[in-house]
């Protein structure tokens, strides 16, 4: 019997999971190997009825450069109980199976890590390499490399979000975006930063101080005030919806949030409109100030999932698949594959990067390093202490929409 991979992909779609399951196929196929697609993410690892089936050349060729996730995924989180009495190792044996690729996010790679560690204690003989995806660029990859799918979405988002800010511009409006991201902004800032918004809100910048809606819409306003100085009657705000993960429960409440929450713990932020939020909450602010000026909400988030990946996330993603069968032949597990800027693949070791509840930490925007920082000091538009005497024009604390006074900077 031939030796066989086995491939499942879990968490939430990302453009270019069919190029990395494809191209894994490819490779593996090449190389003498069975490549078989279990479908249903990790619930199918623990189930005595698998969905699976072999991914051959034809169907490889034909699924790679398509957006979407040919095998079905799952955000499934197996508990200790499922480890012990329903992880279905009938399937590694009966198929020969060698080596398991997962494909996922940081959930579904601190999932990888329970697997290589319960593999290595029960003494299986199966390897288990993960292929980091998210379109929240939030696993702490080094070099600050991106996760893949993350560029796609950026491409896809910053698309949509320059059709918003010419809609802003010919109708003389402020459009309030609401970009996914999880708990980072990577998301929010790469829009942001690429369309030129006048203003990104993402949770990182409060580093210095408790995150609040108040302090939101106060960094909303102190954007609108300025270009109304500099006679710039329109604009976007992005707002990373990571900012609900730091809100207080207090502060949720007080807004009229009703959050309910996944499987993981995490706030299921897509079940409410944030940008809709928001423009109702700053309506009610600025019909408190007096300040008139019509608002739009819009939400960028599963639109861009699911998109054709762009050519850096085909290559990106290839290197990758390939960089799968590089460390497996060198005998490497229990780890998450790393493609460096010169295409070669190194091994990330997923106990070294698990935090003391085996868990890997999100990696989140460097508010202090160069992207942040040139964003915010370049392209960002907020009041100034020069801007003080303009402003009482349009309110009469002017100092309580200072960028840097609302943040502590």
């Amino acid at each position: 019997m031939k030796d066989s991979v086995i491939i499942l992909c879990g968490g939430g779609p990302a453009p270019g999971m069919n190029t990395v399951v494809c191209s894994v196929a490819k490779t593996f196929l090449s190389n003498g190997f069975r490549v078989i697609g279990l479908h249903g993410g990790y619930s199918g690892l623990f189930s005595k009825t698998p969905r699976t089936e072999d991914l051959d050349f034809f169907k490889a060729d034909a699924y790679f450069n398509r957006g979407g996730s040919y095998l079905q995924m799952s955000r499934f989180k197996p508990t200790d109980d499922d480890f012990e009495n329903n992880f279905n190792l009938d399937l590694f044996k009966e198929n020969n199976i060698k080596l398991l690729v997962t494909v996922g996010g940081d959930d579904t790679a601190s999932t990888a890590n329970r697997i290589a560690k319960f593999l290595e204690r029960k003494k299986y003989p199966i390897k288990n390499i993960h292929v980091p995806k998210t379109i929240d660029n939030d696993l702490p990859l080094p070099d600050n490399t991106p996760t893949f799918g993350f560029t796609s979405a950026q491409d896809e988002g910053a698309h949509l979000a320059r059709t918003i800010y010419e809609d802003a511009r010919t109708s003389g409006n402020w459009l309030l975006v609401s970009a996914m991201g999880r708990s980072a902004g990577h998301l929010a800032l790469g829009i942001g930063e690429a369309t030129h918004c006048p203003m990104t809100i993402i949770p990182e910048m409060f580093n210095k101080v408790q995150i609040t809606i108040d302090k939101i819409l106060k960094l909303t306003l102190s954007s609108i005030i300025k270009r109304k100085i500099l006679g710039i009657d329109y604009g976007t705000v992005v707002v990373a919806e990571g900012v609900f993960h730091d809100l207080s429960a207090e502060d949720i409440k007080a807004a009229g949030v009703h959050m309910t929450y996944d499987e993981h713990g995490h706030p299921e932020l897509g079940k409410i409109s944030k940008a809709v939020l928001f423009n109702e909450l700053l309506e009610k602010e600025m019909k408190k100030i007096g300040l008139k000026v019509k608002t739009r909400p819009v939400e960028i988030g599963y639109d861009v999932r699911c998109q054709d990946p762009v050519a850096f996330d085909l290559s990106y993603c290839s290197r990758l698949a390939m960089g799968v069968y590089d460390l497996y032949s060198k005998g490497e597990t229990g780890c998450m594959v790393f493609v460096n800027a010169f295409g070669e693949a190194k091994p990330l070791y997923l106990h070294d990067l698990q935090n003391e509840e085996g868990k890997i930490p999100p990696r989140r925007v460097d508010i202090e390093g160069g992207i942040a920082r040139n964003y915010y000091s370049y392209i960002c538009h907020s009041i100034t202490p020069a801007d003080y005497e303009a402003a009482k024009a349009y309110v009469p604390n002017p100092e309580d929409y200072d960028f840097k006074k609302i943040l502590g900077w």
